[in-house]
């Protein structure tokens, strides 16, 4: 049955009446209970679902949280209970995140039910009946109205100037008008197959009856909810980024407190146990703690951030996945367009003009077939109807026309309803001359073959070969334009006609004159694409709606360059179902504007250029979007006019349905990047530096740092100063720089020789400051002396790390360039981490706990000089760095 289904357009109403055993009576009572236990009920179904305690426990896979697990563990042995409870409760907070926010993103195909219509009228049994949209068959009889959702898929068998808003499922910008012959054609998209309704869209006018020929799952919508379904997650450039720095630290953790441990029990230095206790400080000491809550801080700080720009995150790690964004495959209506019919364009007394210049009142005869042979309702201060009419009669109210006294003050008498097949509609009104006006609007071919005059100014007069070419001309020039023309004509007559049909009255007409439409631009899209662009993102367009439309959008908005240099290909869903993967692959790079596509094609364009190692953004607000909004690397759904279902799939909303918001989080995301960067530099190279010291330390046979010595400094003066790092401002020039693309990590960009330079110096800088205060103690006590080398050792490890916190604000500029001061975050936590340091050694009764002793004001100034000269160092290497690239 579901191949069948996709011919049934191109069959007649009685082949498809007999294919479905249906009866224009409607079923029996028992028909349609056989019918329900063969297909089910007519509802969508998704894929079952990971339970809370299942999603809690899944959150502790990821390897940095085994690692942060492991190192309370090793906390708890060092007899530090109380940073054993801190590291567990970050781990414990992070998976309470995690299950949240996937419990969140889970409700994509609840929206999609809820867009389901819960009552429906179906004849049955020879009988208008209303009933629950679920209990709808297969061969169901179904009744349509203005205002009504399509229940199922069905075969229109009557249809009554009937228009179908499919939007949310086409991505068409107008309501179809729909139609009940067959349809010979082969392969046709959704939005061509004119006679059949689909499920969950809307009738905005007309009335109809129709045979139901799919249900559930089986419907154009089931096939998008079995996409949401069966669509895996991807990991994004984040996940994969801390995945990766996970495994690497393990093995580094591993290797280096095996060496410790066999070089101390080798040199029987120490007791098993207490090479045991100097290998888990190492451990304490390599890992960064502190990092998957710095990097949860830093993200939700991005989100903050964003949403006061109008951008709402959905899920944290999309906020840095925006900013390695290579392609934003953007869905055209609503997104690039403002999803709203607009004048653009008026043809009068053979003259073309933009509408801005068109000085027109309801005096002028246009305006008034414009107004009068039109069905929008006023509601308020809000238009309801087809789009297009909506648009002829915003194009007087915003010149302050008053619109619907006009209307008010000349009654329709008659009218000769829209036909799709001749494409005219006919009205009659009464004029306050006491006259009687027959107007018609309709596709121009059409209206040429039924006007005898023209009216040129004033007057009128016969209609000319050379008219109708001029008027032909600037029909398909308009066209080819993307615009939707109108052309408007009008007779007066002496009363209404007793038939009103178009054989008997639509003839002998005066021409007046053009109207074209659009669904235009957004204003501010153009200037978002060139900001990409100089970004080094590349745009495209993916959108049901028709070729030529695209095109010409694409053109005005710089995704396709104009005249000779288009700047990309352009092919429709046909075309690319032609293209073999290989094929594609090969060209997806060339393509910019893909038109007349469907759901499958959209998800099929994602991946192809994830092939490619772009990690890809994909916008989107109708239904049909929502399979590529959950497969791309982020989605990004509309908040305005957004169906509930994109925006579940969505990574990202915009609030405000702005593109060019898209910019702006695309600049905060390599914001978040960077600043993610500097925290990791400054968490690693401190940690590193810690490493070497007690390795030294270990080989030299000299005393070492205590555990709650070095988990002090891990979760003090390590913790606040990497996530006030977070928080840093944009450097400037952030998007002119390439994107980083899919390949890219949190250690490139020299951020690993960074890493390893400065680790190397704190460590030796922290070694130093021991064997200096070993050489020259203070104290005559040989034990005192190590005491003090040790406290020396301790503080000099500590305030170096918060020295460092400055060089880490900028990756390769001088900190003397960015501003030392300008975060007042970081100006209070660097201040906090200090008295918090300081404190273990000056303060009485923590000298004990903390193994250290009173340090002497001398002793002071070499701990704070030294301290300092990791700013010295990172200063000289900084600009030996840029003078290299330079160069």
């Amino acid at each position: 049955m579901k191949q069948e289904q996709k011919q049934f357009y191109q069959r007649t109403v009685d082949d498809v009446m007999s294919q479905m055993k249906a009866n224009p009576r409607g079923l029996t009572d028992q028909e349609v209970r056989d019918r329900r236990e063969q297909f089910g009920p007519n509802k969508l179904t998704s894929k079952r679902r990971t339970t809370i305690i299942e999603k809690f426990f899944a959150q502790f896979k990821d390897l940095m949280i085994i690692i942060l697990i492991i190192a309370a563990i090793i906390a708890g042995f060092a007899g530090e209970t109380v940073d054993a409870i801190i590291i567990l409760a970050v781990v414990i907070l992070n998976a309470i995140f995690g299950v949240f926010q996937e419990s969140k993103a889970e409700n994509a195909i609840d929206s999609l039910k809820e867009m389901s219509a819960p009552m429906a009228t179906v004849l049955r049994n020879g009988e208008s009946q209303s009933v629950k949209s679920e209990d709808i068959v297969p061969g169901d009889i179904v009744l349509l109205e203005a205002g009504d959702v399509v229940p199922a898929d069905i075969r229109l068998t009557e249809a009554n100037s009937l228009k179908i808003e499919e939007a949310a499922l086409t991505g068409e910008s107008v309501p179809v008008n729909k139609q009940v012959t067959p349809i010979v054609d082969h392969d046709l998209p959704l939005g061509d197959r004119k006679n059949l309704g689909f499920m969950n869209s809307n009738v905005t006018s007309g009335r109809a009856v129709g045979v139901v020929i799919g249900t559930g799952m089986n419907t154009e919508v089931g096939k998008i909810a079995h996409m949401l379904n069966t669509t895996e997650e991807t990991t994004t450039p984040l996940q994969e980024n801390l995945k990766s720095l996970g495994k690497m630290l393990t093995v580094l953790i591993l290797v280096i407190a095996v060496i410790v441990f066999g070089v101390g029990m080798w040199r029987g230095q120490e007791s098993l146990i207490n090479m045991l206790l100097t290998a888990i400080s190492l451990a304490v000491a390599a890992i960064p703690e502190g990092l998957p809550a710095i990097v949860t801080v830093t993200l939700a700080l991005g989100t903050q951030q964003m949403a006061r720009h109008r951008a709402l995150i959905r899920k944290l790690p999309a906020v840095e996945t925006l900013g390695s964004t290579d392609v934003i495959a953007s869905d055209k209506t609503g997104t690039l367009t403002q999803n709203k019919m607009t004048v653009e364009k008026v043809f009068l007394n053979e003259k073309l003009t933009d509408s801005a210049d068109a000085t027109l009142s309801l005096k002028d005869k246009i305006a008034q077939i414009m107004v009068l042979n039109n069905d929008t309702k006023f509601q308020g201060n809000e238009l309801a109807g087809d789009p297009t009419e909506t648009a002829l009669v915003s194009f007087y109210l915003n010149q302050a026309q008053p619109v619907q006294q006009f209307i008010n003050d000349h009654k329709r008498l008659a009218e000769i309803p829209f036909d799709s097949e001749r494409k005219l509609m006919s009205t009659y009104n009464q004029m306050a001359d006491g006259n009687i006006i027959m107007t018609m609007k309709g596709a121009p071919d059409q209206l040429l073959e039924r006007a005898t005059q023209i009216q040129d100014g004033d007057q009128v007069r016969p209609m000319t070969d050379e008219d109708k070419q001029l008027i032909s001309r600037t029909n398909h020039d308009l066209a080819t334009q993307a615009l939707r023309v109108l052309a408007f004509t009008y007779r007066n007559v002496d009363q209404v006609p007793t038939e009103l049909t178009s054989a008997a009255q639509e003839h002998d007409m005066i021409f007046v004159g053009l109207i074209g439409m659009i669904d235009p631009e957004r204003p501010e899209v153009a200037q978002a694409v060139a900001e990409a662009k100089s970004a080094g993102i590349k745009s495209i367009m993916i959108t049901g709606d028709h070729q030529d439309t695209a095109q010409a959008i694409a053109k005005r908005l710089g995704i396709l360059g104009r005249g000779d240099n288009p700047g990309g290909k352009v092919i429709n869903g046909a075309q690319l179902d032609e293209l073999s993967d290989a094929q594609f692959n090969k060209e997806v790079t060339d393509i910019s504007v893909y038109a007349r596509v469907a759901p499958e094609h959209k998800v099929r364009i994602v991946k192809a250029w994830q092939k490619q190692g772009k990690v890809v953004a994909m916008t989107g607000d109708g239904v049909n979007d929502a399979p590529a909004l959950k497969t791309a690397d982020i989605g990004v759904g509309m908040g305005i006019t957004g169906t509930e279902v994109s925006k579940e799939a969505s990574d990202m909303v915009l609030a405000d349905d702005n593109f060019a918001t898209i910019v702006t989080a695309v600049k905060a995301g390599r914001k978040v990047f960077a600043n993610i960067q500097k925290s990791l530099q400054y968490l690693l190279s401190a940690n590193l530096g810690e490493v070497l010291t007690l390795f030294v330390m270990t080989m030299m046979g000299w005393q070492i740092l205590a555990p709650v010595q070095i988990l002090w400094i891990n979760l003090v003066t390590d913790t606040f100063p990497a996530i006030a790092l977070g928080v840093e401002p944009a450097e400037p020039g952030i998007m002119k720089r390439k994107p980083r693309g899919r390949t890219s990590n949190f250690l490139s960009g020299g951020i690993m020789t960074n890493i390893l330079y400065q680790g190397f110096f704190e460590g030796f800088i922290t070694l130093a400051v021991y064997a200096f205060a070993i050489t020259n103690p203070v104290h005559a006590s040989d034990a005192l002396a190590h005491a003090d080398a040790l406290t020396m050792a301790y503080a000099t490890l500590g305030l170096i790390q918060l020295f460092h916190a400055f060089n880490s604000k900028t990756i390769h500029e001088s900190i003397f360039r960015v501003g030392l001061f300008k975060n007042k975050f970081f100006n209070w936590a660097l201040l906090g981490s200090a008295i918090l340091l300081i404190g273990t050694i000056v303060i009485p009764g923590f000298n004990n706990m903390f193994h250290v002793t009173e340090l002497t004001a001398s002793q002071w100034l070499v701990v704070v000089f030294a301290g300092f000269m990791i700013v010295v160092v990172s200063e000289v290497v900084k600009y030996i760095q840029r003078h290299i690239s330079h160069k």
